[in-house]
């Protein structure tokens, strides 16, 4: 006599959709991900792991995820870029713009250092 339980018959689908893989994404995106698996004590080595199957080739390296979750344990909370000291500051605007193009015009063989000595709209 064969007994049969009653789960058996009932079989899972082994065939378990996943999400389709994500093709646009954004630092910041990423590092909401960190942040929040970190902040569940997930390793950064598994973080990384797990967003290179969503993020693919965009996805940030392992020492990135590692200095993001070093950076959230201590207290860091932003996701967005710091401005940097140094970075330039560029305004266009259209005198700029005529007056490079008069530059040009009279000297197409000017260099840029001599552009910043003749354009009083040129930020040095």
């Amino acid at each position: 006599m064969v007994v049969r339980c009653r789960n058996a018959t009932r079989r899972r689908s082994s065939s378990v959709k996943m999400a389709a893989p994500l093709t646009t994404c954004t630092k910041e995106e990423q590092r909401s991900v960190i942040r929040f698996l970190s902040s569940e004590g997930v390793k950064p080595i598994e973080i990384q792991r797990r967003m290179k199957v969503q993020y693919g080739d965009a996805c940030l390296s392992l020492q990135q995820v590692y200095e993001c979750t070093r950076k959230f344990m201590n207290s860091i909370s932003s996701v967005t870029d710091s401005p940097r000291p140094g970075q330039a500051h560029l305004v266009v605007t259209p005198e700029g713009i005529a007056a490079v193009e008069a530059i040009v015009k009279e000297n197409r063989r000017v260099t840029v250092n001599e552009m910043k000595s003749l354009c009083t709209f040129c930020v040095q």
